[in-house]
């Protein structure tokens, strides 16, 4: 799947498109930064609720291409610029983590 099609075939809002032809491989769900840094695998899609700008550090560090923010959760101007800076996308839904984890699941 193409980060693009988070918002192509999932309807997702993008805030940030960065890569849009990266390929995601896996996908990692999880609320917990330390977890993510030790445990999502490169070239994913982390789907959280964690919308923040230390969200965009432990992505660029575990080589996450793209964030999926659930719940429909605002996300701040500085997390959206150190996205862009990092070359992170960034979608947003209404979904919640369960729902938005199984859509992703069957695209990938």
């Amino acid at each position: 799947m193409k980060v693009k099609d988070l918002a192509g075939k999932l309807n997702y809002e993008c805030l940030v498109s960065e890569g849009d032809e990266n390929e995601i491989l896996d996908g990692y769900t999880s609320d917990l930064l330390s977890d993510v840094m030790g445990n999502a695998p490169e070239d994913s899609v982390l789907i959280t609720i964690q919308a923040h700008k230390n969200t965009v550090a432990v992505a660029s560090l575990a080589g996450i291409t793209v964030l999926l923010i659930c719940n429909n959760r605002p996300a701040p101007d500085d997390m959206l610029a150190a996205a862009a800076d990092e070359g992170i996308s960034v979608y947003r839904t209404k979904d919640s983590q369960f729902t938005a984890s199984w859509k992703v699941h069957e695209l990938i």
